[in-house]
């Protein structure tokens, strides 16, 4: 019944964001191809580029952008789900190949990578040092430019925004120039790029912290969701201990939740792998999405069956298994006729009681598909200019079915803009990774800062050169 998928798709069902992948080979390094069609997981936004550029080296990149006349723009794994990686006509820079480890301290406990590395492959060099990064998304597939052009978050306690995790970035500008920038080192570019979805330009390397891989033990238990934030602010927000949490909502009547925990621990390891093994199938866990999306009382199957088998019994693991999802498990065998699509939205901690019966009586109105909603906590954002946690928030990822026709998008296009409409009025954002369905005027009230990103990105690219259909979408020079 997939088991692999379910065990932690009921625990968490977050691409976390979100984030730029895409399950094709990378073009071959060096090569301007012509013509492309660059497309997102979701495969319902193809774009028509005017060539793909896959770098190996920062010339190649500094080159591109210095001589290329016309818009350009940047993308990693292509998770996103707008458009965020591309724009018609644009030169797009695929940074895939450019996916080496720069510099490493094991004293000091940081790493150097290029922007295109994936978070496993980090793993893959960090683990036999017993060494885990700070923050990362759940799945371990996305490339780390990626994850920092949309400032990507986890499930860690006491953490945030990936930017928390980020000692310094150097980024390739509009101009050319390659500057390095860090809270204290050209701070303004810093907090612009990171959760700048490329508007400010190529960021090219990345120093990031990292922490000790330690076993973690399971704890997972059911609750009404009215006694949930006292159960977390009791004994999850303070607790050192616990390493990851989250808490699954269960639709479609939204009023019970499983919250899930994993704490360091001493005892030993029940999961002999240090990192998820990447040649696994995942046939079952397409079916059992299948089950869950379109069986009657599929949902109540997994509720009151599967999730109680799956979260029984002891279970301790290391920190890194716990990192390195594999996103495969979620691709269904085709999406010709449907889809499966997140979305996000980050409300403030003591707005809990409020937000969710807005969210599930917009979801039930329109007969939204919703397989899942996941909570998960974030502190305040240190200061980048498009901070989806301007406080402490609980972030709720719908994950969701949706068709692909033009009716199926307006439909969702009407109940996005009216949870977007929730999150707002209740002082909170929802994420831009996903679909863009949001009006100008919803875009700023979620992010209040957007007139001070403007102003710099046209300071920093006066022509436009950075583009995608987010930024086409909003950004009016």
């Amino acid at each position: 019944m997939g088991t692999a998928m379910l065990r932690r798709h009921t625990r968490s069902l977050l691409w976390v964001p979100l984030l730029l992948a895409f399950f094709s080979a990378p073009l071959p390094a060096r090569a301007e191809t012509g013509a492309a069609i660059i497309n997102d997981v979701t495969q319902i936004n193809p774009i028509a580029v005017a060539g793909v550029l896959a770098p190996k080296s920062i010339d190649e990149i500094v080159a591109s952008v210095k001589s290329h006349p016309g818009p350009i723009s940047i993308g990693g794994g292509r998770y996103s789900m707008g458009g965020q990686t591309a724009t018609e006509q644009a030169l797009h820079i695929d940074m895939r190949p450019f996916d080496k480890v720069v510099q490493f301290s094991k004293e000091k406990k940081e790493i150097t990578v290029q922007a295109g590395i994936t978070w496993r492959k980090i793993q893959e060099f960090i683990d036999p040092h017993d060494l885990s990064l700070q923050i990362m998304q759940t799945y371990a597939n996305f490339t780390v430019g990626g994850s920092l052009s949309v400032n990507v978050h986890g499930r860690y306690i006491g953490k945030g925004p990936l930017v928390m995790a980020v000692q310094s970035i150097r980024i390739v500008l509009p101009s050319g120039e390659l500057v390095r920038a860090s809270p204290t080192e050209n701070a303004e570019i810093f907090y612009g790029a990171i959760g700048g979805y490329g508007a400010m330009g190529v960021i090219v390397e990345a120093t990031l912290n990292l922490t000790d891989n330690v076993r973690v033990a399971r704890a997972s238990q059911v609750m009404p969701l009215a006694d949930y934030k006292e159960f977390f602010f009791k004994n999850i927000r303070e607790n050192q201990a616990v390493i990851f949490h989250n808490a699954d909502i269960y639709p479609p009547e939204f009023n019970t939740v499983r919250a899930t925990s994993y704490s360091q621990t001493d005892k030993p390891v029940t999961v002999a792998d240090r990192l998820i093994p990447q040649d696994q199938s995942y046939w079952l866990d397409r079916t059992a999405f299948w089950v869950m999306s379109e069986v009657p009382y599929g949902k109540a199957f997994r509720r009151y069956v599967i999730d109680p088998l799956l979260f029984r019994g002891d279970r301790v693991e290391w920190r890194n298994y716990e990192a390195s999802y594999d996103a495969k498990e979620l691709e269904p065998s085709s999406r010709k006729d449907s889809t499966y699509v997140l979305q996000e939205y980050f409300v403030p901690v003591d707005k809990l009681e409020q937000f969710v019966p807005k969210m599930a009586d917009i979801l039930n109105r329109h007969r939204v598909n919703a397989i899942n909603v996941s909570i998960r906590h974030a502190k305040q954002d240190p200061g980048t200019l498009l901070a989806w946690a301007r406080g402490e928030v609980f972030a709720y990822v719908l994950y969701y079915k949706q068709g692909t026709s033009e009716a199926d998008k307006k439909a969702v296009a009407a109940w996005t803009r009216e949870l977007i409409d929730a999150a707002t009025s209740l002082n909170g954002a929802y994420y831009l990774p996903y679909q863009i369905h949001a009006t100008n005027a919803q875009f700023h009230a979620a992010y209040p800062n957007a007139d001070v990103f403007f102003a710099l990105k046209k300071k920093l690219d006066p022509s436009n050169k950075f583009r995608n259909k987010l930024w086409d979408a909003y950004y009016k020079p």
